[in-house]
């Protein structure tokens, strides 16, 4: 997801979708562990969306909670 994207977003969707990725992962990670994962690429991928949605999160908080 690109950052723009992100940006829209509210606090509780981030913090929502932080929690659906990070299932996700926890999920590419057992698949990666039992050999099926096509893609490993998906979990850097995944670790990447999660810090920039709690980067944003941060951000927010350090400005005065805007949006």
């Amino acid at each position: 997801m690109e950052i723009k994207e992100l940006r829209k977003l509210s606090d509780k969707d981030l913090l929502k979708k932080i929690k659906e990725s990070k299932e996700e992962l926890f999920t590419k990670r057992m698949q990666l562990a039992n050999g099926t994962l096509e893609k490993p690429k998906q979990i850097a991928s995944l670790r990447r969306d999660v810090a920039r949605m709690k980067t944003i999160l941060k951000e927010r908080e350090l400005n005065g909670g805007v949006k």
